[in-house]
Protein backbone atom coordinates (compact mmCIF):
# COMPACT_ATOMS: atom_id res chain seq x y z
CA UNK A 1 0.00 0.00 0.00
CA UNK A 2 1.37 3.55 -0.83
CA UNK A 3 -1.03 5.83 0.36
CA UNK A 4 -0.05 4.66 4.11
CA UNK A 5 1.44 7.91 5.44
CA UNK A 6 -0.91 10.71 2.96
CA UNK A 7 -2.37 11.77 6.34
CA UNK A 8 1.28 11.78 8.66
CA UNK A 9 2.82 13.74 6.00
CA UNK A 10 -0.23 16.80 5.13
CA UNK A 11 -0.47 16.53 9.42
CA UNK A 12 3.27 17.53 9.56
CA UNK A 13 3.38 20.00 6.44
CA UNK A 14 0.87 21.46 8.54
CA UNK A 15 2.91 21.79 11.39
CA UNK A 16 5.63 22.84 9.90
CA UNK A 17 4.31 25.88 8.30
CA UNK A 18 2.18 27.08 11.42
CA UNK A 19 5.31 26.70 13.36
CA UNK A 20 7.25 28.77 11.12
CA UNK A 21 8.66 31.84 12.39
CA UNK A 22 9.61 33.60 9.22
CA UNK A 23 6.27 32.60 7.86
CA UNK A 24 4.47 33.63 10.64
CA UNK A 25 6.29 37.06 10.64
CA UNK A 26 4.28 37.18 6.61
CA UNK A 27 1.13 35.60 7.04
CA UNK A 28 0.49 35.55 11.13
CA UNK A 29 -1.47 32.59 11.68
CA UNK A 30 -3.41 32.59 8.35
CA UNK A 31 -1.93 28.54 6.97
CA UNK A 32 -5.51 26.82 5.96
CA UNK A 33 -5.23 22.87 5.85
CA UNK A 34 -9.38 23.52 4.70
CA UNK A 35 -10.37 26.51 3.26
CA UNK A 36 -12.72 28.78 6.35
CA UNK A 37 -16.40 29.25 4.83
CA UNK A 38 -15.70 33.60 4.42
CA UNK A 39 -12.20 33.88 2.30
CA UNK A 40 -9.54 34.96 4.16
CA UNK A 41 -8.50 38.47 3.40
CA UNK A 42 -4.95 39.24 2.97
CA UNK A 43 -1.91 36.52 2.32
CA UNK A 44 -2.35 33.27 3.36
CA UNK A 45 -1.43 29.78 2.77
CA UNK A 46 -3.32 26.92 1.81
CA UNK A 47 -2.22 23.22 1.55
CA UNK A 48 -3.46 21.76 -2.25
CA UNK A 49 -4.05 18.61 -3.79
CA UNK A 50 -1.92 15.70 -3.51
CA UNK A 51 -0.64 12.53 -5.89
CA UNK A 52 1.00 10.18 -5.03
CA UNK A 53 2.52 6.91 -6.28
CA UNK A 54 4.46 3.85 -5.19
CA UNK A 55 7.71 3.78 -4.88
CA UNK A 56 8.49 0.36 -3.13
CA UNK A 57 11.15 -1.49 -4.58
CA UNK A 58 12.62 -5.04 -3.11
CA UNK A 59 14.40 -3.21 0.19
CA UNK A 60 10.73 -2.17 1.01
CA UNK A 61 7.75 -0.31 0.97
CA UNK A 62 7.47 3.38 -0.06
CA UNK A 63 5.49 6.27 -1.95
CA UNK A 64 6.59 9.33 -3.81
CA UNK A 65 3.97 12.26 -2.85
CA UNK A 66 3.99 15.21 -5.27
CA UNK A 67 1.85 17.91 -3.13
CA UNK A 68 0.93 21.12 -3.75
CA UNK A 69 1.20 24.37 -1.46
CA UNK A 70 -0.46 27.90 -2.37
CA UNK A 71 0.09 31.22 -1.48
CA UNK A 72 -2.57 33.73 -2.08
CA UNK A 73 -4.04 37.02 -0.95
CA UNK A 74 -7.08 38.90 -2.66
CA UNK A 75 -8.31 41.89 -4.41
CA UNK A 76 -7.80 44.28 -0.72
CA UNK A 77 -4.21 43.22 -0.85
CA UNK A 78 -2.76 46.06 -2.79
CA UNK A 79 1.07 44.39 -2.18
CA UNK A 80 1.02 42.85 -5.84
CA UNK A 81 3.57 39.36 -6.24
CA UNK A 82 5.71 40.99 -3.26
CA UNK A 83 3.80 39.78 -0.16
CA UNK A 84 3.37 36.67 -1.86
CA UNK A 85 6.41 35.98 -3.50
CA UNK A 86 7.76 36.96 0.12
CA UNK A 87 5.30 34.21 1.67
CA UNK A 88 6.22 31.39 -1.00
CA UNK A 89 9.89 31.48 -0.01
CA UNK A 90 9.35 31.02 3.47
CA UNK A 91 7.12 28.23 2.60
CA UNK A 92 9.66 26.85 0.44
CA UNK A 93 12.38 27.47 3.33
CA UNK A 94 10.18 25.98 6.30
CA UNK A 95 9.83 22.57 4.11
CA UNK A 96 13.32 22.09 3.23
CA UNK A 97 15.24 23.16 6.04
CA UNK A 98 12.53 22.18 8.70
CA UNK A 99 12.66 19.24 10.87
CA UNK A 100 9.38 17.02 9.19
CA UNK A 101 8.64 14.21 11.50
CA UNK A 102 6.31 11.53 10.30
CA UNK A 103 4.22 9.10 12.47
CA UNK A 104 3.91 6.86 9.94
CA UNK A 105 6.77 5.90 8.05
CA UNK A 106 10.17 7.73 7.48
CA UNK A 107 10.47 10.80 5.31
CA UNK A 108 13.64 10.04 2.83
CA UNK A 109 13.25 13.69 1.05
CA UNK A 110 11.47 16.14 0.64
CA UNK A 111 12.14 18.83 -2.66
CA UNK A 112 10.74 22.01 -4.09
CA UNK A 113 9.61 20.58 -7.90
CA UNK A 114 8.61 23.92 -9.36
CA UNK A 115 6.15 26.96 -8.82
CA UNK A 116 3.65 29.11 -11.09
CA UNK A 117 2.74 32.84 -10.36
CA UNK A 118 -0.62 34.17 -11.59
CA UNK A 119 -3.13 36.79 -11.18
CA UNK A 120 -6.60 35.51 -9.81
CA UNK A 121 -10.39 36.98 -10.06
CA UNK A 122 -10.30 39.78 -11.37
CA UNK A 123 -6.45 40.14 -12.24
CA UNK A 124 -6.10 42.08 -8.66
CA UNK A 125 -5.53 38.74 -6.67
CA UNK A 126 -2.22 37.13 -6.73
CA UNK A 127 -1.30 33.17 -6.13
CA UNK A 128 1.69 31.23 -6.30
CA UNK A 129 0.82 27.61 -6.21
CA UNK A 130 4.49 25.30 -5.15
CA UNK A 131 4.68 21.80 -5.76
CA UNK A 132 6.66 19.57 -3.53
CA UNK A 133 7.48 15.98 -3.65
CA UNK A 134 8.34 14.16 -0.71
CA UNK A 135 9.69 10.43 -0.72
CA UNK A 136 8.76 8.06 2.29
CA UNK A 137 9.86 4.90 3.28
CA UNK A 138 7.16 2.47 4.72
CA UNK A 139 9.47 -0.25 6.26
CA UNK A 140 10.27 -4.14 4.87
CA UNK A 141 7.67 -5.90 2.59
CA UNK A 142 5.92 -8.50 4.45
CA UNK A 143 7.44 -11.95 4.13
Amino acid sequence: MSYLAGAALQGAVYLALRTDPRLSVLVGDAVFDAMPVTAPSGTHVALGPEEVQDAGDMTGRGARHDFVVSVLSGAEDSGGFAAVKAAAAAVVAALENGVIGLDTGHLAGLWFVGARARRTGDGAGRRVDMTFRARIDLGQHAA
